[in-house]
């Protein structure tokens, strides 16, 4: 995996009527998101949910191809009528779908000749020129054609897929994240967020996310950045603001 100077942006597409009619709870955007920045130091900076339908799947996948470094796309890959992500992305890039000669010959390794039918076949067809995401699960590939990244929607298989994507990314700077819960309201330190978000603009993204704790609302304050010291400075002054305002640190 070579390294970036710049940052490098991911957008998922998250593929499935299942999905969009709650029948499945998406667990796979989390996952990406964490594994892209801890390994990659890859930023997942949009998401997606979209159903089945091909024409929603080429508009969505060109428009973000342009967009960002990387797409991962999620689900639709499998051996049944509804799995069209392939054929749609094959459209997308005006190439040819055809039958990959390697996922071929590997899905008819592991179901065995006699159980290897047209439906498990499928999942062997891909648009012409991909390069192969391993599946040490269940054998069947997910793919890689331009800047797009196609797998599974099964949230095990997709795990266990990870590691194979590393070859295919260039390596940006990992983000780090500090948080510091503090016992107040958001509407009590509003303004002095607003002020220390502008004092490191572009270079500590800061957020607040209220909770509760002991039957009190508390606010978690999340710092993120991919400088060290830059996150340590901004962590110290937002110490002093609620010490200042004479807010207990609740995470000391």
């Amino acid at each position: 995996m070579k390294k970036a100077k710049k940052k490098i942006k991911a957008a998922i597409l998250i593929i499935g009527n299942e999905v969009l009619s709650g029948r499945t709870q998406d667990l796979n955007v989390s996952f990406i998101s964490h594994w892209l920045n801890i390994n990659c130091g890859i930023s997942v900076d949009e998401v997606r949910i979209i159903p089945d339908i091909e024409k929603k799947i080429i508009f969505n996948v060109l428009d973000l191809s342009k967009k960002f470094n990387y797409v991962f796309t999620t689900g639709g890959i499998g051996p049944t009528h509804d799995d069209i992500t392939s054929v749609s992305i094959a459209k997308a890039f005006k190439v040819k779908y055809e039958i990959n000669k390697k996922a071929y010959s590997i899905l008819e390794r592991y179901y065995g000749k006699d159980k290897f039918n047209d439906e498990r076949k499928k999942m062997s067809k891909m648009p012409a020129g991909s390069s192969l995401v391993l599946n040490p699960s269940s054998a069947a590939p997910g793919f890689k054609i331009k800047n797009v990244i196609c797998l599974p929607g099964v949230p095990s298989i997709l795990k266990s897929m990870a590691p194979n994507l590393k070859k295919y990314l260039v390596k940006g700077s990992v983000v780090i994240s500090r948080s510091v819960n503090l016992n107040t309201v958001e509407s009590y330190i509003a303004i002095e967020l607003e002020a220390l978000q502008n004092k490191f603009l572009n270079k500590v993204e800061i957020g607040s996310y209220p909770f509760f704790k002991l039957g009190r609302v508390s606010v978690a304050v999340v710092l993120r950045s991919a400088n060290r010291t830059y996150l340590k400075l901004c962590e110290k002054q937002l110490k002093k603001i609620a010490k200042d305002k004479k807010i207990i640190i609740l995470n000391k």
